[in-house]
């Protein structure tokens, strides 16, 4: 399949792995190429440029993906692969890409000087500790005076992530003992602000799953998926298939040829997002292992899943997590399109949602699946998602969520974490009673999600 233009471009060579620029261009130059333009999919994207280090940067919905500038008019990423701006009487028209021209559709876009910078007058800065607010949103504050974490060592990760240090980071929380005692945001972003949760949207799936096993719209996890899709004709169809179950789906081992770390893989991401009809494109897809083999990370499994539970509930999976789930836990303000097909090629048909209802989702496992009181998923389906059912990568893998380790001088500190691409993390830490949500921006690149929890969170259980 033809490559999606801009999308690989970006994907491919964004925020690390870049030399220095060949073609030197100040800010000034820069701005010219601002606006909004037209994309792939009859969608839209714009293209800034950042004062704070002179770079143009592309933004798909709200993630930024750097461009090189190479020559006049021309930027690259690390792959070489070209884009190229038209002019017309001197004035930015457009731009190719791969063969295809894009118009410019607007000059009339604003970029607030805080998407920049994680504060503004970075070199002022001096943290100050202050305990949440409390708001009506459910979630209960405290002080950190009252726990065991370090203001020390938070004082010294806020300096980092504000001087750059820990790059791109957009929020950092910690709910200790039922508790949110720390929340600090950076660049544009607030308590309120919704954000992207990649495939951390996962793990909301898996609990979806649980609730509509819990009401009984879906008999058990053992229900083969080919039977809730009479209406398909599969290619690649074997008994092996056929016998494919949710459960399968849920630790990522149906078998399927789906394999994100295997680049010769048929069940290559990118090309299902570009495909008309996701469900189809996954579960056509040859077996190169039995149902329940080998663990392979393939974004098809949850997002056949959810339509699973569409099919089962007989209404849209947004839907049924805005009557169940979301309202049990007070999620109130989200935004998550569930269409698996090409119309949501850049969006992923992930959940956009606030960091602290990203929070509520870890504290509701964290207590076994009860929210004031009520049992909102039942107390063995969390034990069950919580616990080791296959390896994924390398890492053990419950239901949609990892189980990972953290070692902090000689300590070793178990979490269970639904994680998304741009270091989005909800960690939950049973034995020190915690959890701890950060969101960023480091996409397809490494994220300082993990080092900042083992560097500035956990220590100081160590002094325990």
């Amino acid at each position: 399949m033809k490559k999606n233009h801009l999308l690989l471009l970006f994907l491919v060579g964004i925020y690390s792995g870049y030399s220095q620029q060949k073609f030197k261009i100040t800010y000034e130059q820069l701005k010219e190429y601002e606006g909004v333009y037209e994309y792939v999919n009859k969608g839209s994207l714009k293209i800034a440029a950042s004062p704070k280090d002179t770079v143009l940067f592309a933004i798909i919905n709200e993630s930024k993906y750097k461009l090189k500038a190479i020559d006049k008019d021309v930027f690259e990423n690390m792959s070489n692969e070209k884009v190229t701006f038209n002019r017309k009487a001197g004035i930015i028209t457009g731009y190719t890409s791969d063969g295809s021209g894009f118009n410019l559709v607007s000059k009339k876009v604003a970029f607030p000087k805080e998407m920049w910078y994680p504060r503004l007058n970075p070199k002022d800065f001096k943290y100050v500790y202050q305990q949440p607010k409390q708001d009506v949103d459910g979630i209960l504050t405290g002080s950190i005076d009252k726990t065991v974490l370090d203001k020390a060592l938070l004082s010294e990760m806020m300096q980092k992530i504000v001087d750059g240090t820990l790059p791109n980071v957009h929020s950092v929380l910690i709910i200790k003992d039922g508790k949110l005692v720390f929340e600090e945001y950076f660049y544009e972003y607030n308590k309120a602000k919704l954000h992207e949760l990649r495939s951390a949207t996962k793990s909301f799936v898996s609990a979806l799953t649980g609730i509509a096993i819990d009401k009984g719209f879906i008999k058990s996890k053992d229900e083969t998926v080919l039977s809730f899709f009479p209406e398909y004709t599969f290619k690649n169809l074997t008994e092996d298939k056929r016998l494919i179950s949710i459960k399968n789906l849920l630790t990522n081992q149906s078998g399927l040829d789906c394999d994100v770390s295997n680049p010769k893989s048929e069940g290559n991401e990118t090309t299902m997002n570009n495909s008309a009809d996701w469900i189809q494109f996954t579960l056509d897809l040859p077996m190169i292992d039995v149902p329940g083999g080998k663990g392979m990370y393939c974004s098809g499994n949850p997002i056949t899943l959810g339509r699973i539970i569409e099919k089962a509930t007989k209404m849209p999976l947004p839907d049924f997590a805005k009557q169940t789930l979301f309202k049990d836990i007070g999620i109130k303000n989200f935004v998550w399109n569930f269409k698996p097909d090409a119309s949501s090629s850049e969006t992923f048909c992930q959940v956009y949602l606030s960091s602290r209802d990203m929070g509520k989702l870890g504290l509701l496992y964290l207590n076994k699946g009860v929210w004031n009181g009520k049992q909102v998923i039942s107390k063995d389906w969390v034990k069950e998602s919580l616990t080791k059912q296959s390896v994924v990568q390398g890492v053990n893998y419950g239901y949609l969520w990892w189980l990972k380790y953290l070692d902090v001088n000689g300590v070793r500190y178990n979490g269970k974490a639904a994680q998304g691409n741009g270091g989005q993390k909800i960690y939950i830490w049973e034995e020190q009673d915690m959890v701890t949500i950060i969101t960023g921006g480091n996409y397809n690149s490494q994220s300082p999600s993990d080092e900042i929890i083992q560097k500035y969170i956990l220590p100081a259980f160590n002094k325990k």
